[in-house]
């Protein structure tokens, strides 16, 4: 084996698999879930998106629900109508990359500050309010990511990933694939756009026509929905610590 090959096989390790069983396997370092009783957060992502993120907002709205949109830098500058919307209807805004590419294909600094700083930056132009919380594409960090980026922002991840992205399929409905696995302080991920890498298309059209019966299900059962900085703010009241081994969860 080349001693070439053996520094390519140790540079994925450190810099893409360490940091994938530290956040997705262990949750140490950002945060998946909150403790706080019976609440429970909404958070979409991908957006925003002019036909169903309109949409959403109407059913949020009519529902008295406020979540958490992690968005797009680039989409929000093409739209900035619907994060005024987003932020005047009560909602956060979290940063979810410039553009919906992953962590793993980049350099931290890079994505420091070309796609986490910049979105910052065009949120806070449009809505006076410098977003603190991020979300990867795909729930990917590098190494470089959770020692730089969590000096500044609150790294949010999942605990029920609906997989409403997809086709239509024979499987469970989302409401069932929601509240089989719902418990108190779970944060939902679903998503208000369909032109990201591996969706279809029409899928958000298909979560928003299905996700109302599950608001209402989740509601009979006593789970009240909040926002994912209110949740973790419950929760824990600070930001993670990596070099504490804590976990939100």
């Amino acid at each position: 084996m080349s001693i070439l090959f053996k520094l390519i096989v140790l540079f994925i390790l450190i810099y893409m698999l360490i940091p994938f069983v530290i956040t997705r396997v262990w949750g140490m370092g950002v945060a998946v879930r909150g403790r706080a009783g019976r609440q429970i957060a909404l958070t979409f992502d991908d957006g925003p998106d002019p036909l169903y993120t309109p949409r959403l907002l109407d059913l949020l709205q009519k529902k008295g629900i406020k979540a958490t949109f992690f968005v797009l830098g680039s989409k929000a500058e093409r739209y900035p109508e619907l994060i005024k919307r987003i932020y005047l209807e009560g909602h956060q805004i979290g940063i979810h990359n410039y553009t919906h590419l992953p962590n793993w294909l980049m350099s931290p600094r890079h994505i420091r500050e070309k796609h986490v700083g910049r979105t910052a930056d065009v949120i806070e132009r449009i809505t006076g309010e410098r977003p603190t919380f991020y979300r990867p594409p795909w729930g990917i960090l590098n190494i470089g990511d959770l020692f730089t980026l969590r000096k500044t922002y609150h790294i949010v991840l999942w605990s029920i990933m609906a997989r409403d992205w997809g086709k239509e399929r024979k499987k469970k409905p989302l409401k069932e694939r929601i509240l089989s696995r719902l418990e108190p302080g779970s944060i939902i991920v679903l998503h208000d756009s369909g032109d990201t890498f591996g969706a279809v298309p029409d899928a958000p059209g298909r979560m928003i026509a299905d996700l109302e019966e599950a608001l209402g299900d989740a509601r009979i059962q006593g789970y009240v929905f909040v926002r994912t900085d209110e949740l973790l703010r419950q929760a824990h009241g600070a930001r993670n610590e990596l070099s504490d081994g804590l976990r939100v969860g």
